[in-house]
Protein backbone atom coordinates (compact mmCIF):
# COMPACT_ATOMS: atom_id res chain seq x y z
CA UNK A 1 0.00 0.00 0.00
CA UNK A 2 2.52 2.72 -1.02
CA UNK A 3 0.92 5.89 0.43
CA UNK A 4 -2.23 7.87 -0.15
CA UNK A 5 -2.04 11.53 -1.10
CA UNK A 6 -3.83 12.39 2.15
CA UNK A 7 -1.17 10.58 4.17
CA UNK A 8 1.64 12.33 2.33
CA UNK A 9 0.00 15.71 2.88
CA UNK A 10 -0.59 15.01 6.59
CA UNK A 11 3.04 13.99 7.11
CA UNK A 12 4.32 17.06 5.25
CA UNK A 13 2.00 19.38 7.21
CA UNK A 14 3.21 17.72 10.41
CA UNK A 15 6.78 18.59 9.45
CA UNK A 16 5.93 22.22 8.67
CA UNK A 17 4.14 22.55 12.02
CA UNK A 18 6.97 20.77 13.85
CA UNK A 19 9.74 22.87 12.30
CA UNK A 20 9.30 25.90 14.60
CA UNK A 21 9.94 23.66 17.62
CA UNK A 22 13.77 23.69 17.44
CA UNK A 23 13.72 27.43 16.69
CA UNK A 24 11.60 28.09 19.78
CA UNK A 25 13.72 25.77 21.92
CA UNK A 26 16.89 27.51 20.70
CA UNK A 27 15.43 30.88 21.74
CA UNK A 28 14.41 29.36 25.07
CA UNK A 29 17.86 27.88 25.69
CA UNK A 30 19.64 31.21 25.42
CA UNK A 31 18.60 32.21 28.94
CA UNK A 32 18.14 28.73 30.38
CA UNK A 33 17.74 28.44 34.13
CA UNK A 34 16.07 26.00 36.49
CA UNK A 35 13.28 28.32 37.59
CA UNK A 36 9.52 27.87 37.33
CA UNK A 37 9.24 31.13 35.41
CA UNK A 38 11.69 29.86 32.81
CA UNK A 39 9.75 26.60 32.39
CA UNK A 40 6.58 28.61 31.75
CA UNK A 41 8.27 30.52 28.94
CA UNK A 42 6.23 31.02 25.75
CA UNK A 43 9.21 29.67 23.80
CA UNK A 44 9.17 26.34 25.64
CA UNK A 45 5.39 26.07 25.67
CA UNK A 46 5.18 27.00 22.00
CA UNK A 47 7.82 24.43 21.12
CA UNK A 48 5.96 21.73 23.03
CA UNK A 49 2.67 22.61 21.32
CA UNK A 50 4.36 22.44 17.90
CA UNK A 51 5.79 19.05 18.77
CA UNK A 52 2.46 17.71 20.07
CA UNK A 53 0.40 18.88 17.08
CA UNK A 54 3.06 17.66 14.67
CA UNK A 55 3.13 14.23 16.33
CA UNK A 56 -0.65 13.82 16.19
CA UNK A 57 -0.75 14.75 12.50
CA UNK A 58 2.18 12.45 11.77
CA UNK A 59 0.47 9.52 13.47
CA UNK A 60 -2.72 10.23 11.53
CA UNK A 61 -0.71 10.29 8.31
CA UNK A 62 0.95 6.96 9.07
CA UNK A 63 -2.40 5.18 8.90
CA UNK A 64 -2.61 5.60 5.14
CA UNK A 65 0.64 4.32 3.81
CA UNK A 66 3.86 2.38 4.08
CA UNK A 67 6.25 3.59 6.73
CA UNK A 68 9.13 3.14 4.29
CA UNK A 69 7.54 5.77 2.03
CA UNK A 70 6.17 8.20 4.63
CA UNK A 71 9.02 8.27 7.14
CA UNK A 72 11.60 9.72 4.74
CA UNK A 73 9.29 12.75 4.45
CA UNK A 74 10.28 13.52 8.04
CA UNK A 75 13.63 14.64 6.66
CA UNK A 76 11.89 17.62 5.05
CA UNK A 77 11.88 19.19 8.51
CA UNK A 78 15.59 19.94 7.99
CA UNK A 79 14.65 22.15 5.06
CA UNK A 80 12.08 24.10 7.08
CA UNK A 81 14.41 24.46 10.07
CA UNK A 82 17.20 25.85 7.85
CA UNK A 83 14.87 28.41 6.32
CA UNK A 84 13.31 29.38 9.65
CA UNK A 85 16.78 29.71 11.22
CA UNK A 86 17.67 32.29 8.60
CA UNK A 87 14.46 34.22 9.21
CA UNK A 88 14.21 34.05 13.01
CA UNK A 89 17.74 33.41 14.27
CA UNK A 90 19.69 35.44 11.73
CA UNK A 91 21.69 32.43 10.54
CA UNK A 92 23.17 32.36 7.05
CA UNK A 93 22.68 29.83 4.30
CA UNK A 94 25.90 28.72 2.69
CA UNK A 95 26.18 27.03 -0.67
CA UNK A 96 26.89 23.75 1.16
CA UNK A 97 23.62 24.06 3.06
CA UNK A 98 21.74 24.62 -0.21
CA UNK A 99 23.41 21.53 -1.67
CA UNK A 100 22.36 19.60 1.43
CA UNK A 101 18.76 20.75 1.01
CA UNK A 102 18.85 19.68 -2.63
CA UNK A 103 20.15 16.27 -1.57
CA UNK A 104 17.32 15.88 0.96
CA UNK A 105 14.74 16.75 -1.69
CA UNK A 106 16.35 14.40 -4.20
CA UNK A 107 16.56 11.59 -1.66
CA UNK A 108 12.90 11.91 -0.64
CA UNK A 109 11.88 12.04 -4.30
CA UNK A 110 13.90 8.92 -5.14
CA UNK A 111 12.38 7.00 -2.26
CA UNK A 112 8.91 8.09 -3.38
CA UNK A 113 9.58 7.08 -6.98
CA UNK A 114 11.08 3.78 -5.86
CA UNK A 115 7.89 2.84 -4.02
CA UNK A 116 5.79 2.74 -7.19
Amino acid sequence: MAATLTSIILVLIAQVIGAPMPILLKKWSVSFSFTLKHFLSPYLLGGLVCMAVSTVLFIAGLRGGDLSVLYPLVSTIYIWVCLLSVKFLGERMSSKKWVGIACVILGVALIGIGSR
